[in-house]
């Protein structure tokens, strides 16, 4: 790092961390369940500046088994400058290109097409301004309304003790953001998604820092629920096409629209850890 980390940034990096671990510790906990001893490889990463000062840097941590065809979790915590071309676009960095971002990122592909792919992140940003972000959403190939609902459920009563507006606005937030315009089609079935949950005074950490958390433990809370109960349906060979071509689209929306891909490279990011969203697999037709 270029930057000495403050507690704001200290406590976030860490609690990305932890976060990793519980759920890397829960899917593998899975594969177990399911007869295989599929475990993460961890990748650590460093990222260079353009000006060759140490910009920080990451892990990536990837496993691929039986249940998870190809599951990515990763953490990064990196600093460094905005180019000319990029800062106008970020909050806070046209007076000054000067950044630190922090936050874990996981996208999971499914052998089953029965269970759904998910994607889940938060994170924490500070340009001459502060926030965090994040957000989850689910993306089945075959739908169950019953978890979509459930899905829904859950982060519903993660948003509820923080603001009874947040759920209404950070759900519409996901519809409107994880939407394929070329395809007319939705990404997948929702969830919720929000971003510049900004800190204007010194006590917004701990309130905007506690929902942040409480997302991350709604995720970790309902996501292996549904991937036990439908992990163990046989599949036939049309829904196994369907999953592929379903992908598909769900690579699309993630080369051309998806925000945190253009951040990441465009920052330096690693390629790989960046492009961990994609699947394993997909068809066109």
């Amino acid at each position: 790092m270029t930057t000495q980390l403050d507690d704001q940034q200290r406590t976030t990096q860490m609690w990305f961390k932890e976060l990793r671990d519980e759920i890397c510790a829960e899917f593998e906990k899975i594969e177990s369940e399911a007869g295989n001893d599929a475990t993460f490889e961890y990748l650590p990463w460093d990222r260079e500046n353009p000006d060759g000062s140490l910009g920080g840097g990451g892990i990536q941590g990837l496993m691929k088994g039986k249940v998870f065809e190809k599951v990515g979790v990763n953490i990064s915590t990196v600093d460094g400058s905005f180019s000319e071309e990029f800062q106008a676009q970020i909050n806070g960095a046209e007076e000054d290109p000067r950044f630190f971002a922090t936050g874990i990122s996981l996208v999971a592909h499914m052998a089953n097409p029965h269970v759904p792919a998910v994607h889940m992140n938060t994170r924490f940003l500070c340009t001459t301004k502060r926030w965090f972000g994040g957000g989850a959403d689910l993306n089945p190939a075959i739908v169950y309304d019953e978890d979509t609902e459930e899905f829904h459920a859950r982060f519903r009563s993660a948003c509820a003790p923080h603001n009874p507006e947040y759920y209404p606005r950070f759900k519409k937030w996901a519809d409107d953001y994880f939407y394929i315009p070329h395809r007319q089609v939705h990404r997948g079935v929702g969830g919720i998604f929000y971003d510049h949950i900004e800190l204007n005074n010194e006590s917004d950490f701990d309130r905007h820092f506690a929902f942040t958390q409480d997302v991350g433990r709604a995720f970790l809370d309902i996501f292996p629920k549904l991937v036990r109960k439908r992990m163990a349906m046989e599949w036939s060979a049309e829904e196994k096409q369907q999953q592929l071509e379903w992908r598909g689209r769900y690579a699309e929306f993630n080369l051309v629209y998806d925000r945190g891909t253009t951040f990441g490279l465009k920052t330096g990011g690693n390629v790989d850890a960046i492009l961990m969203s994609l699947p394993p697999e997909a068809k066109w037709t």
